[in-house]
């Protein structure tokens, strides 16, 4: 696992500043600690920082093709190496090393633009080809690994994988963007291609960038897309077996490593899974790690201990302490853009003890999205039911009266909390997903937002990114389409996004099996009711895995890799929090309503109403504005505007 860097000229042909690279390379340091390179050339500069896995000796980059022509910078892991190589020395391509980074230059050659196709694995890379003055950049299908770039004013291009190294040039202008303030308090992340920058974007996952010296700048291709097939009919026992049989082979093909290797534990049926098939695989002891709380509402350590003692594991864990809100400024400078799910702060810590013993670790990421493991779908598939019944002319005035009219009741059970179910029956069926999903109401960023902001918003909403997805998924299907739109981001943009920053901080590699894009390719094609049966999520994989993991943890009460904030801040948080959101940095950037802001602290702590992911999210941003580099203008809503 490593950083990437570089700098292209999209018209000239000078000179790239070499002290620029490096600072873009060394402010990414933590992903690759092992090793550094970089290569300049007129109008191109490539930079490197490397966390040595596979061949530890060769491997180095920018890595060339026989003639120095063609040269990679990579991020990633492609798990089918070895039979590319093989296919490509077939094709007359001469290796030098054992590394799949090699793989890149020589497949460019033999397929150009289309290499990405023949690539298993999780990536992100920047490849130039000399004699066609060209630039390629490629993320992953599932955007495991992340790729920033913007172009600046001057012509040239810059790409990295964090947004920090971008920054290192002040060129890049600090001007907030207005839309993606709205993203990120609807969602409580920034979805891609947009970053917190107006300048800056993130390259989506299983896109593609093909820049030409000369030429007008190109848009991303997408490349590949969650197909959602209908399979061939078969027994639920057949396909409970086939899946079985896909992620121990999924599992299998990311045990390749020359360095200490493990996984996480938490004690849910994804992480539990992936350890059950690695330690089949395995003839060691696998190295499983944990996180605790000291409140049971929100400990899994028991169900993660049950996993352990079965397979013998070398099991450790840690506990969360509430103390742990000191790592809020670090998490902001990590993800270098506003980032509110607090479960970040977990994962920092299982990553930090995990590093102690191993370099890579195996995740459960990604079963809840391609198996439906969400709560959440099935509420939604039981209020789709309604929609179907009442066209949307009915139910948007019937529904949306009542909604408006019945209180709220956030300490409710979910049945109980008829305001919220109104308020999506009133709404299609996209907008009413959206609505399950946000962090905040619509109503309550309206108050929460400044007049200045509302209007240079001029009518933008978040759920119009959940409709752009929601217009190219290839299936009908009502749990299929919000299994889309989570795939495509909340998974990139929110999970991968969390695990990625937090464990390159720790200089660990983190594979996920159950985002093998064959994997997922094959699981999106499963009939719906094999995911979700009755109250059931992950119905077929559940069955399959009954003789591996023990029943109470299967079919228990799904926790979530949560933190207890609604406590945390009434109790010994209560001070920070307060300090914090009377700051004035959040009252100079001048995008928010700050009668607003103290009102939702005052409900939480009265005990009233659980605001506590909103109010994450306001910490989130005030720490984020007040760690902006200093060529940051301190009027963000000027800038914004």
């Amino acid at each position: 696992m490593c950083a990437i860097a570089g700098i292209y000229d999209l018209h000239h042909h000078t000179d790239i500043d070499a002290g620029l690279l490096r600072a873009m390379t060394d402010i990414q340091f933590h992903r690759g600690p092992d090793q550094g390179g970089v290569h300049l050339e007129p109008g191109i500069a490539l930079g490197h920082r490397r966390l040595s896995i596979i061949d530890l000796s060769g491997g180095q980059q920018p890595l060339f093709n026989e003639d120095h022509s063609v040269a990679v910078v990579y991020n990633g892991e492609i798990y089918n190496y070895r039979e590319l190589m093989r296919e490509l020395q077939h094709y007359g391509h001469t290796f030098r090393t054992q590394c799949d980074t090699e793989v890149i230059v020589h497949a460019w050659e033999q397929w150009g633009e289309r290499c990405v196709d023949h690539f298993r694995g999780m990536f992100a890379f920047g490849l130039w080809d000399r004699r066609q003055q060209s630039l390629f950049l490629a993320r992953d299908r599932l955007g495991v690994k992340p790729l920033h770039y913007t172009v600046l004013d001057d012509g040239q291009l810059l790409f990295a994988s964090e947004l920090k190294a971008l920054l290192t040039h002040d060129g890049l202008r600090r001007e907030l963007d207005p839309l993606a303030v709205e993203e990120y308090f609807a969602y409580g992340y920034i979805p891609e291609p947009r970053t917190i920058f107006r300048q800056a974007r993130k390259l989506e996952p299983g896109h593609t960038l093909l820049l030409r010296k000369g030429q007008p700048l190109a848009q991303p291709r997408r490349y590949w897309d969650i197909p959602f097939a209908t399979q061939a009919p078969r027994s639920e026992a057949q396909a409970s077996d086939e899946l079985l049989q896909r992620l121990r082979e999924a599992v299998r093909i990311r045990l390749v490593a020359e360095v200490p290797l493990g996984a996480f534990l938490s004690g849910g049926v994804d992480s539990s899974a992936v350890v059950a098939m690695m330690a089949q695989e395995s003839t060691k002891p696998v190295n499983t790690c944990s996180i605790s709380f000291g409140d049971p509402q929100f400990d899994e350590t028991a169900y993660a201990q049950l996993v352990s003692d079965r397979y013998a594991t070398r099991h450790h864990t840690q506990t969360v302490e509430q103390h742990d809100i000191d790592l809020v400024d670090q998490l902001a400078g990590l993800y270098d853009e506003p980032y509110a799910d607090s479960s970040a702060l977990p994962t920092y810590r299982v990553c930090q003890l995990a590093r102690q013993r191993v370099t890579v670790a195996l995740s459960g990421d990604g079963g809840d999205e391609n198996l439906a493991g969400y709560r959440r779908y099935r509420w939604h598939l039981h209020e789709e039911r309604w929609r179907t019944m009442l066209p949307l002319g009915l139910r948007k005035p019937l529904f949306g009266t009542l909604g408006r009219l019945y209180p709220k009741a956030d300490w409710a059970p979910r049945p109980l909390r008829a305001k919220t179910t109104f308020e999506a029956l009133a709404r299609d069926t996209v907008s009413a997903y959206f609505h399950s999903v946000s962090i905040m109401s619509d109503a309550m960023r309206k108050a929460l937002f400044s007049e200045r902001l509302k209007r240079d918003l001029d009518g933008y909403h978040a759920a119009d990114v959940l409709h752009r997805h929601a217009r190219n998924c290839p299936s009908g299907h009502a749990l299929s389409r919000v299994q889309y739109l989570d795939l495509k981001t909340y998974l990139p943009g929110d999970i991968l996004t969390k695990v990625d920053r937090a464990s390159m901080a720790h200089g660990l590699e983190v594979r996920v099996p159950l985002l093998d894009h064959t994997l997922v390719e094959w699981m999106s094609g499963l009939p719906p009711e094999l995911k979700l049966r009755g109250t059931t999520g992950k119905y077929l994989f559940k069955r399959g895995l009954e003789p591996h993991l023990p029943k109470e943890l299967l079919y228990r009460n799904k926790m979530g890799f949560s933190v207890p904030l609604a406590d945390w801040f009434r109790g010994p948080l209560r001070s920070h929090l307060e300090r914090s959101l009377a700051s004035p940095v959040l009252a100079d950037c001048g995008l928010f309503n700050l009668d607003q802001v103290q009102q939702l602290v005052a409900q939480h702590l009265s005990g009233r109403s659980d605001h506590s992911a909103p109010l994450w999210s306001l910490l989130m941003f005030e720490s984020f504005l007040r760690q902006l580099p200093a060529a940051a203008p301190r009027n963000c809503a000027r800038k914004a505007a």
